[in-house]
């Protein structure tokens, strides 16, 4: 099983972001598990922010479709009950396998004056085909108790939009994620100009793969890794 981390600029046209997204998804092999960054499709775009809300039945459908054979996760922008959330989505044959809305919202880019906060409790590990897997949306990676939360996950999926400033934390942050709970990080982010780009994978040992001129990033999934190294080094994480 492959892991794969994508890492594209998003223009203004959502069609061409999706069609973009599409191409790329299509390269990966089957039961890939594939992030992308965060609101990819849209971007934060305020200024036509009901047309973004709007155009998320589309992208949905069509993740849908591109999720025969394959684990596919983002974000995408949601109105549910008149209130607007940043919702994480993982699509799997063609199903939504599971959502949760992003928590810990970027004041620095006035997302908390544009979205509710979700749900803590939606944070948490599901099972997909005998694997622990865990998510996370962007500056969630900075508050240590989420850390705490998703312990024991497998596989840590990071869908992002992280700014080029702040680039060295987002790598410090992703790696020692990794390192901290002995699985695979996926970490996606935007290649926008003012973003960090810095999409990569870590292993169990802290091992990453990044390329910050590549748009598709992949990494082989060995389960006996994980185990190996929470055998080896016992910080009390389970393992079987």
């Amino acid at each position: 099983m492959k892991l794969i981390t994508l890492q594209f600029k998003t223009t203004s046209n959502y069609q061409t972001n999706l069609d973009k997204l599409t191409t790329l998804i299509n390269q990966c092999e089957k039961n890939s598990i594939i992030v992308a960054p965060e609101v990819c499709i849209t971007g934060y775009d305020y200024d036509n922010f009901e047309k973004s809300i709007n155009f998320s039945n589309t992208i949905i459908g069509q993740l849908l479709y591109l999720s025969q054979n394959k684990t596919i996760c983002t974000t995408i922008i949601t109105k549910r009950d008149n209130k607007v959330f940043n919702t994480l989505y993982i699509f799997n044959n063609n199903q939504i396998i599971h959502t949760q809305d992003k928590v810990k919202l970027f004041k620095f880019g006035n997302e908390d004056k544009y979205f509710e906060s979700g749900d803590m409790n939606k944070i948490k590990i599901i099972d997909i085909n005998g694997i622990k897997i865990a998510s996370l949306i962007c500056f969630e990676l900075r508050f240590i108790d989420i850390w705490q939360q998703i312990k024991g996950a497998d596989i840590i999926l990071i869908p992002a939009m992280w700014g080029k400033l702040r680039k060295q934390n987002f790598e410090s942050l992703t790696n020692a994620l990794s390192i901290m709970n002995q699985c695979y990080v996926i970490a996606a982010d935007s290649s926008n100009d003012d973003m960090a780009s810095s999409s990569g994978i870590i292993n169990p040992f802290g091992k990453e793969l990044r390329d910050d001129n590549k748009e598709l990033i992949s990494m082989n999934f060995d389960n006996k890794e994980i185990k190996k190294m929470r055998k080896y080094m016992n910080v009390g994480i389970d393992f079987p």
